[in-house]
């Protein structure tokens, strides 16, 4: 039997249609168990493509995945609504005596949508009302009035358009509801909208042509499809470590900046955090805050005193 209690890093997974995020992960749980395992970014059931799952000391992280932008492929079906807003739910057909949309009326509206803006999340989702979950609530007949939220959308690229199918590439920040921005666009153009096809292509660094499918991997090879848990922050400014600094860490003391072994060699700002590695900056270890004293403040320390 493999040990498996050095695993510490991220699965990223290509996740079929048909089955929930949860689904997926509770695969990964059954396989390696007792290990501790957590996904960043839920997919609908409908929706395909990245989905992330930390595994070890890195479900510490899963935070810092989530904020990574996102990028999907995504089919819009006008002429249709939904109360789910996809193709999912109960599909109205909408009559209307205008002529077909333009290709630049859609861009107009898409553009407009571009940035930060206030969204408000499907009825049928995720988000908490009064304690429970709306797609509860909508499932027994309520009906909601969901407030809405700041996202933001880097940007939206339209890739094909042939009524009633429209197809866009989109790049988004986190919280970012596809299907709303379908059942927005629709009601823009007064020919409503709805999702009828939606693959993640891109979490942060993690893209899917690098993804595995989760019938090839097993408790004996698990550790072949890991991904080093460096690479979820390969956005933050590195310090590379030396035996004393090891020594500092596992100790709970604070670590004595020196602008040479930092990746960039430039001082980080006062409470800037800083990415804790070892071994020319390729395992990280911690997480840390620079301080005004030149020291580095531990924050989350992932090695694990000797036995």
């Amino acid at each position: 039997m493999p040990d498996l209690s050095n695993l510490f890093g991220v699965l990223n997974l290509n996740k079929p249609a048909g089955i929930t995020s949860r689904d997926l992960v509770n695969k990964v749980q059954r396989m390696i168990k007792p290990v501790k395992v957590g996904h960043a970014g839920t997919l609908d059931p409908m929706a395909t493509g990245v989905l992330l799952v930390c595994v070890g000391p890195a479900t510490r992280l899963v935070s810092t995945l989530q904020e990574g932008a996102k990028t999907y492929v995504t089919e819009f079906t006008l002429g249709q609504t939904s109360d789910t807003d996809d193709s999912t739910g109960v599909i109205e057909t909408i009559q209307f005596d205008d002529p077909q949309p333009l290709l630049t009326d859609i861009a107009s509206c898409l553009d407009a949508m571009t940035g930060i803006i206030s969204q408000v999340p499907p009825d049928y989702s995720a988000v908490h009302v009064d304690g429970q979950r709306a797609y509860a609530l909508a499932r027994k007949g309520h009906e909601l009035t969901l407030k809405a939220r700041q996202i933001e959308i880097h940007s939206i690229e339209i890739l094909r358009y042939e009524w009633p199918r429209l197809e866009l590439k989109i790049v988004c920040g986190s919280g970012t509801y596809i299907r709303s921005i379908a059942r927005d666009l629709g009601a823009q153009l007064g020919c409503g909208a709805l999702m009828s096809r939606l693959e993640r292509t891109q979490i942060g660094e993690f893209a899917l042509r690098d993804s595995a499918d989760i019938e090839l991997i097993t408790r004996d090879n698990i550790s072949q499809h890991l991904w080093p848990a460096i690479k979820i922050v390969h956005q933050l400014s590195k310090y590379d470590c030396n035996s004393q600094d090891i020594t500092d860490l596992l100790c709970g003391r604070r670590i004595v900046f020196d602008s040479h072994r930092s990746s960039d060699g430039t001082t980080p700002e006062f409470k800037q955090t800083v990415a804790l590695t070892q071994n020319a900056f390729s395992e990280l270890v911690a997480l840390a805050t620079f301080e005004l004293d030149h020291r580095l403040q531990p924050q989350t320390v992932f090695l694990r005193r000797p036995q």
